[in-house]
């Protein structure tokens, strides 16, 4: 008997594109919807259904939402920076693409949402562990769409009943390895940003003309680096497939997911030159304006309720990026 069908929305992205082929790999039936403004057509399952168009699209939803019985929403924009400078369309297509999304929910009698969430909606905390108790203060339009949505998804699941789960996460890492079942070759799920932000691809490209910059090695940390938090792609997956099997009709969670305790940008360079065999060519710079020394997610709640725990550690996020980036042509 097959397991019920999963809309996707954003399924062309990293992440969701992810989520896509490990529900596939389950068993679910799967739809995606994504307008391929910032997702690859290349990252979009064969095994799914897919409709393209946007959240905004009356018809898209429509469509997308045939025969669903839960939703998993991906689809937004989620550059902090670009957020500074064009918070309009942050505000368009997060906000009100959720709410389009909601109300074409309730049409259809959808009522199971697992929504992809950010730390970002806690903005500057005074403790370097957070928690879901922690008030949401975001210091960028990103963030403070994503606190928008979860009190807008918490009114719906008071007026309606719905079952909804927000996970907050900070960095995502590694890559999903997929297998061709005609050409029997593999290929990968990864990052594919222009430009690239994120820490463990960019150290994985640095090069002596374009060193890695550790921003400040005075930070009261044991090696003087800041300290983040990284989660695999994979366990960031499971932790949602989990967060779905919790869902309760009526209730509104949510849940921090992360490695629980952070490393720091000198443990992401060692961890990538034992990886590659390799040293890393990097220069030390002056501390950036805002950085704070450490951010980590509490992750107990997840452990305690939802019986999670990550699996990959940062070596396994190094490895599989550097193997993506590789199979890509990237490096």
């Amino acid at each position: 008997m097959s397991k019920s069908r999963i809309l996707v929305t954003g399924g062309a992205g990293y992440i969701g594109a992810t989520a896509a082929a490990m529900l596939l790999d389950k068993g679910y039936a799967v739809t995606i919807l994504d307008d391929l403004s910032t997702g690859f057509k290349k990252n979009i399952d064969p095994r799914a259904r897919f409709v393209q168009g946007s959240l905004l699209e009356k018809g898209a939803c429509h469509q997308a939402l045939s025969e669903v019985e839960t939703v998993f929403h991906f689809a937004a924009k989620s550059l902090v920076n670009e957020s500074m400078s064009k918070p309009d369309i942050y505000w368009k297509n997060n906000v009100l693409g959720t709410r389009t999304l909601l109300d074409q929910m309730r049409e259809f009698n959808v009522q199971k949402l697992v929504i992809s969430s950010s730390a970002a909606t806690y903005g500057e905390q005074s403790s370097s562990h957070i928690k879901e108790s922690d008030l949401g203060e975001p210091t960028n339009p990103y963030g403070a769409t994503k606190l928008a949505i979860d009190n807008m998804v918490l009114g719906e699941v008071h007026a309606y009943g719905i079952a909804a789960v927000s996970l907050r996460y900070f960095n995502v890492a590694g890559a999903y390895k997929l297998i061709d079942l005609n050409s029997k070759e593999s290929k990968y799920i990864a990052e594919l940003h222009n430009p690239e932000t994120h820490l463990i691809p960019n150290i994985i490209k640095a090069t002596k003309s374009e060193p890695i910059k550790i921003f400040g090695n005075d930070w009261p940390t044991p090696d003087g680096s800041c300290i983040r938090d990284y989660i695999h792609v994979e366990d960031l997956i499971e932790s949602h497939i989990k967060a779905m099997e919790n869902l309760e009709n009526g209730k509104f969670e949510i849940y921090n997911l992360g490695s629980g305790t952070g490393y720091s940008v000198k443990q992401v360079i060692n961890a990538a030159e034992n990886v590659l065999k390799r040293e890393i060519p990097k220069i030390e710079a002056e501390r950036r304006a805002g950085d704070p020394a450490i951010l980590i997610s509490d992750i107990n709640k997840a452990k305690e309720k939802l019986d999670w725990v990550p699996t990959k550690n940062l070596e396994d996020m190094v490895r599989d990026t550097y193997s993506a980036l590789l199979a890509a042509g990237k490096i």
